[in-house]
């Protein structure tokens, strides 16, 4: 492979994930375990959804994490984020967009600044990775 090429398929290393080698298993995750990261009100379109989070890295260039939130609406304005859905299901409306369906499996993409609607119709959890 030519070093140009292989460059290109060399991922950068701009921070370190952990000092220490694990596994979270972040399906079996109780909820206490995550943090709650309440909605601002005006994110909430119907019903009481909560959010919480469990932190896994936080960096000024690259932020992982589970994310979980429950059934009801609510808006976001994105950051450049992959995620896999762990559990749940939910409709993603993209403003002048697609409309995702996801669910357990599913590997989403969304990019920063996309204004989305998330009507979660069974608690979501998901792995996110976001480059803030």
């Amino acid at each position: 492979m030519g070093d140009a090429r292989k460059a290109r398929c060399t991922p950068r290393v701009v921070s370190v994930f952990t000092d220490v080698a694990r596994v979270v298993r972040a399906a079996a995750l109780a909820d206490s375990e995550l943090d709650a990261d309440p909605l601002d009100v005006s994110q909430v379109v119907s019903g009481d959804p909560e959010v919480r989070v469990l932190a896994l890295h936080d960096s000024a260039d690259l932020a992982v994490g589970v994310w979980q939130h429950s059934a009801g609406v609510s808006t976001d304005v994105e950051a450049d984020e992959i995620f896999v859905v762990l559990s749940g299901r939910a409709t993603v409306e993209v403003l002048d967009g697609p409309t995702l369906e996801i669910g357990p499996g599913d590997v989403g993409l969304l990019p920063a600044g996309a204004r989305t609607t998330w009507t979660v119709h069974e608690t979501l959890r998901k792995i996110y990775v976001v480059r803030p």
